[in-house]
């Protein structure tokens, strides 16, 4: 019974300490201290390196909880959705809210050549895209979307971020702007 808790104690410790990481690299960069990361995640140093002996196995692990979130929300709004454009709709805005455009901009400039290579992240990635591919396949085909926009486009606007002014609020400004984002890729 103590082997199962301390494993699911230091699963727990490691999704922490990830989650931590994604959060940290989204607004600071991935060149932040470790002890920062830690300190988010709540646990000592120690315990960071014990999960992750250095930086680069960070921020590997980073890199693949990062697709596989993408990929997760990407199946979810594909099932949960009554169509291709609500489905691609959901998938864009939950994208621009959770900061993926940060996060892509820390990450994959550093990973990139780890995201190629790696046979479990080019596994996520591969299945990322081809829910965007069946995504805007299928609302072209239903006369929703834009001829003109595929993949690499709703790839592009995956990663908006958005300034928003003091005193306003960040969910509605994201809101407006992805509104009117959805707006110009609605076909006519």
């Amino acid at each position: 019974m103590a082997t199962e808790e301390l494993r699911a104690d230091a699963r727990n410790n490691r999704d922490q300490l990830l989650t931590a990481a994604l959060n940290v690299f989204r607004e600071r960069g991935v060149d932040v201290p470790m002890k920062e990361i830690a300190d988010r995640a709540g646990v000592g140093v120690g315990t960071l390196y014990r999960r992750f002996p250095d930086r680069d196995a960070l921020i590997s692990a980073a890199a693949s909880a990062y697709l596989a979130g993408l990929a997760a929300a990407a199946a979810t709004a594909w099932r949960e959705e009554p169509d291709a454009w609500a489905a691609l709709a959901r998938f864009l805005r939950e994208c621009v809210h959770q900061g993926v455009g940060g996060l892509a901009a820390a990450i994959e400039p550093v990973a990139h050549s780890r995201i190629r290579a790696d046979p479990k992240l080019i596994e996520v990635r591969d299945a990322v895209t081809d829910l965007i591919n069946r995504m805007t396949t299928q609302a072209k085909a239903d006369g929703a979307l834009r001829d003109d926009i595929g993949p690499v486009d709703v790839a592009k606007l995956m990663t908006l971020q958005i300034y928003t002014r003091p005193g306003e609020s960040h969910p509605a400004t994201i809101d407006r702007v992805v509104d009117i984002m959805l707006d110009g890729l609605r076909a006519r």
